[in-house]
């Protein structure tokens, strides 16, 4: 597959990330990829620090969700040609040189689309990650279980923000849960739509202690809830 730098778009959901943002973008664009802000109604200056770089802000008037954002993301880079689309969150636990092994696969057309993973088979989890232990011991092994439950996939890290997908996945993959929930139904439509996958080692490097384990448990019920409306 012959791939441009200028048909690869990176998607940051960003969120009241003015303490991020600015760090985050400046390690993007030391790279030729099409970056995408979706500024999802922070009520900070994310947006005005986003508009010092050469990339292109799409902004929710309201917060509606990492989902949302990813959504309203990947309407504008398909409409502006993108063959391959990735996400990467904005906070800048993820590092950029690690793009290229996740867009690898998907160059060489061995993947639909690729999933970075904090817990792959032949590594323990990242030396420089702060991944709480309730979090590394409870909710992510619970989301393990409720994905394979749900999709019948056996997939390492299932909560992940870092990915890429082909044209043809993300013309494919619907996202319809604004939440955090989103991850899981992206899995669930991987199946469906017999899209090839493969999971990658990523970097993940834990800011706060303690981070997100309000938001895992909250994507532990969003997941529950929309499998049993769905």
């Amino acid at each position: 597959m012959n791939i441009q730098d200028n048909n690869i778009f990176i998607i940051l959901p960003a969120f009241n990330e003015a303490q991020n943002i600015s760090a985050t973008l400046n390690d993007l664009l030391k790279y030729n990829y099409q970056i995408i802000v979706v500024d999802d109604g922070s009520k900070d200056n994310t947006s005005e620090l986003a508009k010092k770089f050469p990339v292109k802000i799409l902004r929710h008037e309201i917060n509606r969700g990492q989902g949302a954002a990813l959504a309203t993301g990947t309407i504008y880079a398909l409409k502006n040609g993108a063959e391959i689309i990735a996400h990467f969150d904005a906070d800048g636990q993820f590092l950029a040189e690690e793009i290229s092994l996740l867009i690898e696969p998907i160059i060489k057309d061995q993947a639909d689309i690729v999933l970075g993973t904090r817990f792959h088979t032949n590594q323990k989890i990242s030396t420089n990650s702060k991944m709480p232990w309730l979090k590394r011991k409870i909710i992510h092994p619970c989301a393990r279980f409720l994905n394979y439950f749900f999709t019948g996939l056996k997939l390492t890290d299932v909560h992940c923000g870092l990915r890429a997908m082909n044209r043809l996945a993300a013309e494919k993959i619907q996202i319809y849960q604004d939440g955090m929930a989103h991850n899981t139904e992206i899995v669930a439509q991987i199946k469906k739509q017999h899209l090839r996958y493969q999971e990658i080692p990523a970097t993940v490097i834990y800011k706060k202690f303690g981070q997100g384990i309000g938001g895992g448990i909250r994507i532990l019920k969003e997941l529950i809830i929309s499998k049993i409306i769905n």
